[in-house]
């Protein structure tokens, strides 16, 4: 084969590649930038809490669902009611749809937390987390794609900035970097 057709196949290979997994590769990298930083922020919900004072202090023989959900009701949350249950004589666990209010029985003071869910970020961080035998195999052909697009990206460019010289160093410099954090971090 000629290195002209050669160049061409190769530089077909990694444009349509490229093209077809680009959403792929969207996907991957935000959610991977979100897994990332899990310390640092919840990345599949956006968590909101709000503090409430209840009127009334009342024994948790006294607490009926009808007074979690009236407690629910001045939350706006009635709607969402699931179960509620006792974690000590003094608190009151409320759980709803989507989130959950802590009620102490003796000061009145509530604690709402409800979770919603992130677009798009959720059901990226979702398909990352790899959920079905069809996305795996699916994933397998991305990865083996991706290092096709790789491979083949070192081939594009010619001359000066190609692989025989500035792409070398660049190319070298990228392999050193997780192989100094292997040696330095195992």
């Amino acid at each position: 084969m000629k290195l002209k057709t050669l160049r061409r196949w190769n530089r077909a290979t990694h444009r349509d590649l490229g093209y077809f997994f680009f959403g792929m590769t969207l996907i991957y990298a935000i959610s991977g930038l979100a897994l990332n930083h899990m310390d640092d922020f919840n990345h599949n919900y956006s968590v909101t809490n709000t503090n409430y004072t209840f009127e009334e202090q009342l024994d948790k023989k006294e607490v009926t669902k009808a007074k979690a959900l009236e407690w629910l009701s001045e939350a706006g949350y009635e709607d969402q009611y699931k179960k509620h249950y006792f974690k000590d004589n003094n608190t009151l666990k409320i759980f709803l749809e989507n989130g959950s209010m802590i009620v102490d029985l003796e000061s009145g003071e509530g604690a709402l937390e409800i979770l919603k869910k992130r677009p798009l970020l959720y059901e990226f961080n979702y398909l990352h987390y790899d959920p079905v035998k069809w996305w795996t195999y699916f994933s397998d052909i991305y990865c083996v794609a991706l290092i096709l697009i790789a491979i083949t990206g070192l081939f594009i460019v010619r001359g000066k900035n190609g692989i025989k010289r500035r792409g070398a160093i660049l190319t070298i410099a990228g392999i050193l970097v997780p192989v100094i954090f292997i040696v330095i971090l195992l």
